[in-house]
């Protein structure tokens, strides 16, 4: 496991995985680490939220653990469910035999499955896994009680089986779009950071990282015009994530320059809805 003794050795680990994290990403991960607090992270979509914990996870060597939330998801989802099937096959199987199963005998271990909070709350590895919590504001305010309390307990409750706690709890890395407010005790128990879209100048250092075929002038260009588009009506403002994907798609065309016909061909990589399209194109004939 990689040691992150400072925000300096984690701006370091995340630059060796190419994410450019800033100084105050890099402090708002080292303190999560050190005090061992959740991090909860917001920002507009694409900004490098989910990626971070991604990166993370590789910069300490250690699994990631990821649990994409949406409207109704269950604790059956998140926590642990049973298998229903080998449990009605060994029903089955033992009716053949003549014998005769208890509660006890279908509701134990063989026949848990470990969601993604078990899965970490259970793992027994030499240092404690990354879990992500992705789009925690999706998911709906039971869901999310649910979660504060596990996170509080740093254990999970199997009523049939008994209680299962950490003996490392989990590196907790929470994302959110802010689609709707989070209550005010999950981000008292969290440390928080709010992720900006980045400055033009970073913006084409993070496409140099990533997308090293294309030349100096595609990038520059393509970040100007994205920070351009995000300054029009659009409902669907571009993030980091569609710039990458743009310029890749740019390059893969063998594109050099940021022409018109070029910027037609490609907008599905930065527009997501036609109505996007039709404002970013009325833009370009203005």
């Amino acid at each position: 496991m990689t040691s992150l003794a400072s925000a300096e050795d984690v701006r370091r680990g995340f630059d060796e995985h190419d994410y450019l994290a800033d100084q105050g990403m890099s402090t708002a991960v080292f303190l999560s680490l050190r005090l061992g607090m959740p991090l909860l992270l917001e920002g507009e979509p694409g900004v490098g939220k989910t990626a971070a914990a991604h990166v993370l996870a590789r910069c300490l060597g250690v699994p990631l653990v990821r649990l994409q939330c949406y409207e109704g998801l269950s604790a059956s989802e998140a926590l642990y469910d049973w298998n229903y099937q080998r449990q009605l096959l060994a029903i089955r199987l033992a009716e053949s035999r003549g014998e005769k199963l208890t509660e006890a005998d279908l509701f134990s271990e063989d026949y848990l499955i470990e969601r993604p909070v078990l899965r970490c709350v259970r793992y027994d590895g030499p240092h404690p896994p990354v879990l992500l919590v992705d789009e925690i504001d999706r998911a709906d305010d039971e869901f999310e009680a649910l979660l504060l309390e596990v996170l509080g307990e740093g254990s999970v409750t199997v009523p049939e089986i008994g209680t299962f706690t950490a003996s490392r709890p989990p590196i907790v890395v929470l994302t959110s779009n802010r689609s709707r407010d989070l209550h005010d005790a999950l981000r008292r128990r969290c440390l928080y950071h709010w992720l900006e879209y980045p400055e033009p100048e970073r913006v084409c250092a993070i496409l140099r990282r990533t997308v090293p075929a294309a030349n100096e002038d595609l990038i520059t260009s393509a970040a100007q015009f994205v920070g351009r588009v995000r300054t029009l009506e659009v409902d669907k403002p571009p993030g980091l994530a569609e710039a990458i994907n743009w310029v890749a798609a740019l390059s893969a065309l063998g594109a050099t320059e940021l022409g018109r016909d070029a910027v037609v061909a490609t907008l599905g990589a930065v527009v997501k809805t036609v109505d996007d399209r039709d404002v970013v194109l009325r833009s370009l004939d203005g």
